[in-house]
């Protein structure tokens, strides 16, 4: 990381299950669960805002100041989303030291146009917009800047220009965006008016006479 961890404070919850969550979350709070290193579980919970403003500009690592437990430095490790899965009810933290290597999914944030971009029937399919990585806990970055121009028509994870000491660990083949040309279609076939089938003389011949 290259700015500094920020810090939330933390309140231990006493009471847990659901209707208590939700009447932390009525008052800004944000309920989470810190896992890790051998102790055990503590439930807290965090000021809502500044936790989902941090987490909203790529922040995966916080500074917790736990009321009777002092400070641990945690990693965020799963969100877990309400019913409409548009906003975050709870968060699953785990203990860490900043020089620990740990894997965890990055976001890439692309800049400018693949150099095939522009052509005729050209379509940009946006395949990956985060990978997975692993790098020390003190290295984990907000995210991965991508500067398209410098790629024909398709981007691969193996080609990433990742930070010193960071690793991969979505496969090197994978695409993160590439070009798609669209098919041309087949130009319609003029209609083709069928030509009426000729008469059978003979069949006007076997018709019967009407008598006047």
């Amino acid at each position: 990381m290259n700015h500094e961890t920020p810090t939330l404070v933390a309140s231990k919850r006493e009471r847990l299950g659901t209707r208590y969550a939700q009447r932390l979350r009525k008052t800004g709070q944000l309920p989470a669960v810190i896992y890790g290193h051998g102790a055990d579980p503590i439930s807290v919970s965090v000021d809502g805002k500044k936790t989902l403003a941090h987490l909203h500009h790529g922040q995966h690592v916080f500074n917790l100041e736990i009321e009777g437990e002092g400070t641990e430095t945690c990693l965020v490790k799963d969100l877990q989303f309400g019913f409409l899965g548009d906003n975050v009810i709870h968060l699953d933290l785990t203990r860490v030291n900043l020089d620990e290597r740990v894997k965890i999914l990055v976001h890439l944030d692309l800049h400018g146009e693949l150099k095939t971009a522009n052509d005729p029937g050209a379509i940009v399919m946006h395949d990956y917009a985060e990978i997975e990585v692993e790098c020390a806990v003190r290295d984990i970055p907000e995210s991965i800047r991508v500067d398209l121009e410098e790629y024909e028509s398709s981007i691969n994870v193996g080609e990433l220009k990742l930070p010193e000491g960071m690793v991969a660990i979505t496969p090197a083949d994978t695409n993160i965006i590439h070009v798609q040309i669209a098919a041309e279609e087949p130009e319609e076939l003029a209609d083709e008016t069928p030509s009426e089938a000729p008469s059978d003389p003979s069949s006007d011949a076997d018709a019967p006479k009407s008598e006047d």
